[in-house]
């Protein structure tokens, strides 16, 4: 989100000074009203059952709408990730802001395989684990 020259004026009809909040516009989406001095400068709160109309963070990952039924990672519907990517395409996406290209999928598969290896003694380890816990219940 990027800060907006443009303010809302919040104002009350309970003769309480009205209130300036700040704007910022959404990547993707609406633009949103900063109320997070609200309460310290007025005392009230907001009220919105569900959180139908509250971005509750500002995210460079992940974009929903709901009423639109759109989930975007990185700005790619999830529906041609799950068509086109595997899972390791969509981990390098989410970590590193695009898709890969072949090489650094490789690279990127062959860093993922080694790191997910479990040395023999800690197999072995576990095999014991396993057999106690079957002895012991």
């Amino acid at each position: 989100m990027t800060p907006s020259d443009v303010k809302a004026t919040l104002s009350f009809s309970d003769g309480s000074p009205p209130m300036e909040l700040p704007l910022y516009k959404g990547t993707i989406g609406p633009d949103v009203i900063d109320i997070r001095k609200l309460y310290a400068q007025t005392g009230k709160f907001t009220y919105d059952p569900g959180f139908l109309s509250t971005a509750s963070c500002s995210s460079t990952i992940t974009y929903i709408d709901g009423d639109k039924g759109e989930l975007l990672y990185r700005g790619y519907p999830i529906e041609q990730l799950a068509e086109n990517c595997d899972y390791l395409e969509t981990c390098y996406l989410l970590l590193k802001g695009e898709l890969p290209n072949p090489t650094q999928k490789s690279d990127f598969t062959r860093l993922v395989t080694n790191h997910t290896m479990v040395n023999e003694q800690m197999q072995f380890f576990l095999r014991c684990s396993a057999l106690w816990m079957s002895v012991l219940s």
